[in-house]
């Protein structure tokens, strides 16, 4: 499976770890930057890219990082297709990939170790979409406001 990662300058150290962690458990991943450490750099650039990236390439997953990944989750929550979690827990990371065919995780390097972080990275990444059909209707009522850019109608109470 291909795996893009992004990250900011906060997210630089947790982005780089993952990189390798991961490769060596066989993932194809690509790093889409930042390749070195700027602490002036902005996360919107990085983000939006592992989003596009992601949404480009089917079947593949990405995990944007900053300091909280807060902002991160935003930014690729902005492409058209990007369905973003933000993970504090295995628990988290994998909830997002069963009820919400989630394709992007978002990590805050600051509030995790690298242990903890990889672990909920994993998890996102082994955990498949349960294919439930409420889970799958609602995906579906979001990816069509995505298009049409009209709210659906309120149920009646």
């Amino acid at each position: 499976m291909r795996v893009y990662l992004g990250s900011d300058h906060a997210g630089f150290e947790l982005k780089s770890h993952l990189v390798n962690h991961l490769a060596k458990q066989g993932y194809e991943v690509v790093d889409v930057g930042p390749h070195v450490f700027d602490p002036e750099d902005d996360y919107p650039a990085f983000c939006l890219n592992t989003g596009a990236k992601v949404v480009a390439d089917q079947g593949s997953l990405g995990i944007v990082i900053g300091g909280s990944g807060n902002g991160e989750q935003i930014a690729a929550n902005k492409i058209p297709g990007v369905r973003s979690a933000l993970a504090w827990r295995v628990e988290i990371a994998q909830l997002a990939r069963q009820h919400n065919d989630s394709n992007v995780l978002a990590l805050g390097a600051r509030q995790h170790t690298l242990d903890e972080a990889s672990a909920m990275a994993e998890a996102f990444l082994t955990t498949p979409f349960s294919g439930d059909e409420r889970h799958a209707r609602r995906i579906g009522q979001l990816a069509e406001y995505e298009t049409s850019r009209e709210l659906p109608p309120l149920p009646a109470s």
